[in-house]
């Protein structure tokens, strides 16, 4: 386990978790997600966390606390090294369910699909990723005509 140890004095020392977190984030930040998804949404010069940086955060939260609410979410980030992983002055209590809901739906109103190309275009061009070859999941199913149910219409 990985920790982040912050010295106020010699005699309190605050001790914070990465553990896995702290290599996802390293990874997010070589792919440039955050930079990404703050050019994509807009940013705000009062906003005390970008979307970017927002998203990052939910992306580690959905590694370790997915069966959390959204209004739960600063709890989770307090025990964890809150400004190591996502940025210097970011602190769990600006990571409420209002933020979170509101760069959610500012990332639907912008348009899932393409977002998500982007990244993962970023992500092949970082790591050089051969796409020579690709996989499709075709095992989806579709059904066409009528179900016949004993419901009445």
């Amino acid at each position: 386990m990985e920790c982040s140890v912050k010295m106020n004095s010699p005699l309190n020392i605050e001790v914070k978790n990465l553990d896995h977190l702290g290599i996802v984030a390293g990874i997010i930040d070589e792919i440039g997600l955050v930079d990404q998804i703050n050019k994509i949404v807009g940013q705000h010069p009062q906003e005390k966390v970008s979307a970017g940086q927002a998203v990052k955060a939910m992306i580690l939260n959905g590694l370790g606390f997915v069966s959390g609410t959204l209004y739960m979410f600063p709890k989770y980030m307090d025990g964890y090294a809150c400004e190591h992983l996502l940025g210097e002055g970011i602190l769990p209590e600006y990571l409420n369910d209002d933020r979170l809901g509101r760069v959610l739906d500012q990332l639907y109103l912008k348009g899932l699909s393409g977002i998500f190309t982007l990244i993962a275009l970023a992500a092949v061009k970082k790591y050089g990723v051969d796409l020579s070859s690709l996989h499709l999941d075709s095992s989806s199913l579709h059904l066409h005509g009528e179900y016949k149910t004993s419901l009445p219409k």
